[in-house]
C-alpha cells in the first residue's frame, strides 16, 4: 500500500475516477486508483482532449512498478508511485500526454452540495420565533466578521485570495451556519475557501515530496565520514530545519482556522454535541376499537417530541382526546390476537381505564409500542431505562470495498422480517456490526458506520469497543446518553485457522454491562466448505473454550452462560446439505420463496436440532432468501460453480450468514427485525444480514431496606460421567457467592447422582433487585476443582411461592446432565416499580418456556390452552404432583396496573427508598478504563432521609474469600 500522496485514490471505481476527471478538464489531469482485475497492480488515468486513457502499473517479482506504456519505449522500473509519477512529469515518456495536474482525493475536494445535504425528514411546524432568533445570529456574525475584515490590509494578498476571503464573510458563512443547523458539520463553505487559498500550495507539495522521499531513501544508508564540506552540510541542515519549521507552522495554521471557524460556527448554530437533536415526525396508525360489539374506526397519533398520545376520529381532523405520557401507565399485548393491545391510561380523577385496540397487523403493533416507548423514554423522570433497543448486523464483505450506501443495511430494510415503515425514524441504543473479509482499516470503517447512521439518525453515536482479528472485526456504538451506563468492556479473539494459529478464520468477542445487565457478542468466521461441517463445530467448541470475556471469577463457566445476553453472529458457513446436481432445484425454490424445504437441509439446523453445536440459542424464524453465494454486483443470480485446478467445486445457495441468541431464563427480549439487504448491497458475494431486539434491562440502584433469604433445597444433580470423585456446588451471583459440598450415589450406567441442600442469605436483600437476578450454578470435582456442568437459575421463578425447577447441565457447550430441585425466595412485601409492558391476563409468560427451564417446558398443544384469568400457579408436568405448585412467573413485563397490590403504608412503598450501587466485582485485566458511574437515587419524599449511597464494586465491599465446603447437610455459614 503506498503511502499518503494527493493523487491515489485507492480502491474507487473506473466510472468515479472518470467522474473525477471530467471535472478537471485540462490535458494532463491525472489521477491513480487500484486495478480492477490484477491484485496489487494499480491504474494511471490521465486525461487528454477530453478523454481518460488508462495505463496499467504492473509489479514485478521484485515488487518493482513498470507503467505499460506505448510500444517502441523502454520501459522503467520504479521502487513506488511517487518515483513513478515524478518520472512521468517530463514529456516523452510514452503517455498520450505527459502528468501535469494532479486530481485530490475525494475526501479533499469541495464537497459537492446536494450529496452534502443531510436526509430529509418528514415536514415538521417550527415556530416564527426560531427563525427570526436565527436570522438575528447569522446578522450578527456577518456584521463583525465584516468589520474585521475592513481593518485588515488585504493588499498584501493575490486578487483571487481577495476575492475568495469576502465572498465567504458576507455569504457562505451564512450558507455553513445553516447547514450545520440541519445537522451537518462538514463546513462546506470553510472547505471551498481553503482549497482556493492553497490550491497551489497542494500542486507544489506533490511534486516536491516525491524528491524528498527520494533523498530520505538515499539517506538511509550509512555514509562513511568525511564526505562532502562540514560548511555545506551546515548550510544544508539550516535550509532543511527553516523549511520543516514553514511546514510545521503552515499546518498547525490551517487546523487552527478550522478550528476556530468550526467553533464560532457551532457556537451560532446551537450546534451541541457533535450533532444535533434527532427529530422523530408524529406517526398516525389507522385502529378499530370496539365498543358492546361494535367495531368503530378511529386513528392513534404518537407525537414523540411532544410527549403525547392522541385519539382522532378521523385522519386528518383534529384530536379529540390526547393523554401525556406520564398517564400512559401500561401496554398490554395480546398473545392470542397478534394485532391487538390493551393501554392501561389514568384519567383526570386518577382512574385507570383500560382501552382496547386492533392494529391493521401485528408489524403496526409493534410500531406502535416501539414509538411509545421511545417516548416513555425520552420524557421519563426515571435516572435509568428499563428496555433498549440493539441491532445486530453481518455481513462477509469479500474483501471489496463497501457501496457508498448502506443505510438500508441498518435500517433494517430487505427480505425476511422487518421493521414498520413508522419505526424508521427510531434509532436503536446499540448498534453492533459484525464483519468478515473486511479490506478497510479500523478506523476507516467505524467513520464510515458512524458516517451513515448519522446521516440516518442525526445522532453522533460512541464507540464503546472494537476488536480486530486479521479481517475479522467487531464495532459495538452507542448512544452519547448511554456511554455512562456502560462499564466493565472486555474484548478478545480467538484464532481457528489451520492449527488453531491463523487468523483468517476465527472469532473477535466483545462485553460489557449495561447498568447492571451483561451483554456479549461474538462474531465468527467458521470453516468454509460444505464438507468441513464437523471442522465447523469444532471451531464453535474452540471458541466457547478460549474466547476470554465477562468476569475473570467466572472462568469455570464458558461464554454461554456468563451474560444476561449472549449475541453470536458471522458468517457460519453451514450450509444446505444437498447433492450438486440439485443446483437448479435449489434455485427454483428460493425464486418461489420456499425455504422450508432448504431449511430443513440447512446444517446449522441439524447439528443444533442434535444438540452438537450452540445449545439452548434461539434464532428468529428465517424469511429471507439464502445469503451466499451471489454473483457480485447483482441479486438475480446465484453463482454456485467455481472452477478450481482439481475440478469444479460447488457452493450451493445457503444460509451461512447467521445472527443467534442466548439470555437468561425469564428475561425481555423480543426480536423485531431479522432479514437480509439482497437488493442495493451487492459488492460481496454475501449479502448483509440485520437482526433488531427489545432487550429488558435492569437497574444498578438497590435499598438497603428489607430482609430476604433464598432457600434451595432438595437438589439432585445428575452427571453423565463415572468418576468416582466427590462434588460440591458453587452458587454465583451479584446478591451472594456460596459452595457446598455434595453427596454421592453411584449408577451403573454411567450416572452419578448427587444430593444438595443450601441455605443462601444474600449480601442484598431489596426484593425489587432480588427478582432481576439469576444464580449461576456450577458443579465442581472436590478433588481437581474442575467444572462438571454448568447452569442457571432465576429468583423471579420463585416470586410468590416455592417452585420446582430443573435445568440443564452444560460443559464447554455439551450437556453433561440435569439439576432437580427447589427454590422459594422470601423477601418483605413492597409495591414494585411499574413498567411500560404487561402480559394478557391469564396468559403464561412465554418466558416460562426457556430451554433451560427443562421441567416447565409445554407441549405445543398445551400451548394453546388459555388458563382462566383468576389461575395464579400451574402444575410442573413432570415432578410429583404432590409436590407445591409452580406459580406462573413475573416477566420483566410486571402485571397490569389495575390489578397491582395497593400498599397503603408508606413506609412500605420501595420506591421511596434510596439506592446504592451493585456491580459484581471483576478482574482488571483486558478492560477498558471507564470514568465511575454516576451515584443516582431514586425520589422520594424528604423523610425518613436517604440512605447512604455504596459502591460495592469495590472489592473490600464484596466477600472475597471462599469458604470451605461445608459437609453434607450442614447449613452453610455466609
Amino acid at each position: 500500500m503506498p503511502t499518503y500522496q494527493p493523487w491515489y485514490h485507492g480502491m474507487i471505481t473506473r466510472s468515479r475516477a472518470e467522474d473525477l476527471l471530467s471535472k478537471e478538464p485540462r490535458d494532463g489531469s491525472f489521477l491513480i486508483r487500484d486495478s480492477e482485475s490484477i491484485q496489487g497492480a494499480y491504474a494511471l488515468c490521465v486525461l487528454y482532449q477530453n478523454c481518460v486513457y488508462t495505463y496499467r502499473i504492473l509489479p514485478n517479482e521484485d515488487k518493482k512498478l513498470s507503467v505499460q506504456a506505448s510500444e517502441g519505449v523502454p520501459i522503467r522500473f520504479f521502487s513506488g508511485l511517487p518515483e513513478l509519477v515524478d518520472a512521468y512529469y517530463n514529456p516523452s515518456m510514452g503517455l498520450v500526454t505527459h502528468l501535469q495536474y494532479p486530481v485530490q482525493r475525494e475526501d479533499e475536494m469541495e464537497d459537492d452540495t446536494e450529496s452534502s445535504l443531510p436526509p430529509q425528514l418528514p415536514p415538521r411546524n417550527f415556530s416564527t420565533s426560531d427563525t427570526k432568533d436565527t436570522e438575528q445570529v447569522t446578522k450578527s456574525l456577518l456584521d463583525t466578521y465584516m468589520s474585521r475584515l475592513q481593518h485588515m490590509d488585504l493588499s498584501v494578498l493575490q486578487e483571487e485570495h481577495q476575492v475568495a476571503l469576502q465572498e465567504y464573510f458576507r455569504t457562505s458563512i451564512c450558507l455553513d451556519v445553516e447547514q450545520v443547523q440541519n445537522g451537518n458539520p462538514n463546513l462546506p463553505g470553510l472547505k471551498k475557501l481553503t482549497m482556493i487559498i492553497c490550491k497551489n500550495l497542494n500542486n507544489e507539495i506533490s511534486r516536491v515530496l516525491p524528491s524528498l522521499e527520494m533523498v530520505n531513501r538515499v539517506l538511509d544508508q550509512q555514509l562513511s565520514p568525511g564526505i562532502g564540506h562540514l560548511s555545506r552540510q551546515v548550510s544544508t541542515f539550516q535550509n532543511t530545519t527553516v523549511i520543516t519549521v514553514i511546514l510545521e507552522q503552515l499546518t498547525k495554521l490551517l487546523y487552527s482556522v478550522e478550528d476556530k471557524a468550526k467553533g464560532a460556527v457551532f457556537e451560532s448554530a446551537g450546534y451541541e454535541g457533535g450533532h444535533r437533536k434527532s427529530l422523530i415526525p408524529a406517526v398516525t396508525f389507522e385502529v378499530k376499537q370496539e365498543s358492546l360489539g361494535i367495531s368503530t374506526k378511529m386513528f392513534l397519533k404518537v407525537d414523540v417530541e411532544s410527549g403525547k398520545l392522541f385519539y382522532k376520529k378521523s385522519k386528518d381532523g383534529p384530536e379529540d382526546k390526547y393523554y401525556v405520557h406520564n398517564k400512559i401507565l401500561q401496554l398490554v399485548k395480546s398473545q392470542k390476537i397478534p394485532a391487538k393491545i390493551s393501554i392501561n391510561v389514568e384519567t383526570e380523577k386518577e382512574k385507570v381505564v383500560r382501552k382496547e385496540f386492533v392494529f391493521e397487523d401485528a408489524k403496526k403493533r409493534e410500531g406502535f409500542c416501539q414509538l411509545l416507548q421511545l417516548m416513555k423514554n425520552k420524557h421519563s423522570d426515571k435516572p435509568e431505562p428499563d428496555m433498549i433497543t440493539v441491532f445486530v448486523g453481518t455481513w462477509n464483505m469479500g474483501n471489496a470495498t463497501p457501496p457508498l450506501n448502506i443505510s438500508s443495511w441498518f435500517l433494517c430494510k430487505g427480505q425476511g422480517k422487518t421493521r414498520d415503515d413508522t419505526a424508521e425514524h427510531i434509532p436503536h441504543d446499540i448498534y453492533v456490526v459484525g464483519t468478515q473479509e473486511d479490506p478497510l482499516g479500523e478506523r476507516e470503517w467505524v467513520d464510515t458506520v458512524k458516517s451513515t447512521l448519522r446521516n440516518i439518525t442525526n445522532i453522533s453515536f460512541k464507540q464503546v469497543a472494537i476488536h480486530t482479528l486479521w479481517n475479522i472485526r467487531i464495532v459495538v456504538l452507542a448512544k452519547p446518553e448511554h456511554e455512562n451506563k456502560i462499564s466493565h468492556i472486555f474484548s478478545d479473539s480467538v484464532k481457528t485457522g489451520i492449527a488453531n494459529t491463523l487468523g483468517n478464520k476465527g472469532a473477535v468477542g466483545v462485553s460489557f454491562m449495561f447498568n447492571g445487565t451483561k451483554f456479549g457478542f461474538v462474531n465468527s468466521h467458521l470453516t468454509s466448505g460444505s464438507e468441513k461441517k464437523l471442522r465447523r463445530n469444532q471451531n464453535y467448541i474452540s471458541i466457547l473454550r478460549f474466547l476470554n470475556l465477562g468476569e475473570k471469577k467466572l472462568t469455570p463457566f464458558d461464554i454461554t452462560n456468563q451474560f444476561t445476553h449472549l449475541f453470536w453472529l458471522g458468517d457460519l458457513n453451514y450450509r444446505v446439505e444437498m447433492q450438486a446436481i440439485e443446483a437448479e432445484y435449489i434455485v427454483s425454490k428460493i425464486k418461489q420463496q420456499q425455504y422450508q424445504e432448504l431449511l430443513g437441509k440447512d446444517q446449522l439446523n441439524m447439528e443444533r436440532s442434535d444438540g452438537k453445536v450452540f445449545l439452548h440459542f434461539d434464532e428468529e424464524e428465517i424469511t429471507f432468501a439464502p445469503t451466499y453465494r451471489f454473483e457480485r454486483y447483482t441479486r438475480e443470480k446465484y453463482a454456485y460453480t467455481k472452477a478450481k485446478a482439481t475440478g469444479t467445486k460447488y457452493n450451493l445457495p445457503s444460509w451461512c450468514d447467521r445472527v443467534l441468541r442466548k439470555s437468561y431464563p425469564l428475561v425481555h427480549v423480543n426480536c423485531h427485525a431479522y432479514g437480509s439487504c439482497t437488493n442495493d448491497i451487492m459488492t460481496s458475494d454475501h449479502s448483509p444480514v440485520f437482526a433488531s431486539y427489545e432487550v429488558g434491562v435492569v437497574s444498578q440502584f438497590v435499598s438497603k431496606q428489607g430482609t430476604s433469604g433464598i432457600q434451595i433445597m432438595n437438589c439432585m444433580a445428575t452427571l453423565l460421567t463415572k468418576s468416582q470423585t466427590r462434588f460440591f456446588i458453587e452458587f454465583h451471583s451479584s446478591c451472594l457467592e456460596s459452595k457446598s459440598e455434595g453427596e454421592n450415589t453411584p449408577h451403573t450406567n454411567g450416572f452419578i447422582k448427587v444430593w444438595f441442600g443450601n441455605q443462601l442469605t444474600p449480601i442484598i436483600s431489596d426484593p425489587e433487585y432480588l427478582l432481576d437476578q439469576h444464580i449461576l450454578i456450577c458443579i465442581k470435582s472436590t478433588d481437581c476443582d474442575e467444572s462438571y456442568g454448568e447452569g442457571c437459575v432465576a429468583l423471579r421463578a420463585a416470586q410468590f411461592s416455592y417452585t420446582e425447577f430443573q435445568i440443564t447441565l452444560t460443559h464447554n457447550g455439551e450437556k453433561t446432565g440435569t439439576l432437580k430441585g427447589g427454590i422459594q425466595l422470601n423477601t418483605t412485601q413492597c409495591k414494585p416499580t411499574e413498567k411500560l409492558y404487561g402480559n394478557e391476563d391469564g396468559k403464561r409468560s412465554e418466558m416460562f418456556d426457556n430451554p433451560l427451564y427443562g421441567s416447565h417446558s409445554r407441549s405445543k398443544d398445551q400451548q394453546k390452552v388459555l388458563l382462566p384469568p383468576d389461575t395464579m400457579c400451574v402444575k410442573t408436568p413432570d415432578i410429583d404432583p404432590d409436590r407445591p405448585p409452580v406459580p406462573t412467573p413475573r416477566t420483566r413485563s410486571f402485571t397490569c396496573s389495575e390489578t397491582s397490590t395497593q400498599t397503603t403504608a408508606p413506609t412500605t412503598t420501595h420506591q421511596a427508598k434510596a439506592k446504592k450501587l451493585v456491580v459484581p466485582s471483576r478482574s482488571d485485566s483486558n478492560t477498558v478504563n471507564k470514568p465511575r458511574l454516576p451515584v443516582k437515587s431514586r425520589p422520594g419524599p424528604p423523610e425518613p432521609p436517604a440512605v447512604k449511597l455504596k459502591d460495592y464494586r469495590e472489592a473490600a465491599e464484596l466477600p472475597g474469600k471462599q469458604k470451605a465446603p461445608t459437609r453434607p447437610g450442614q447449613t452453610p455459614r455466609l
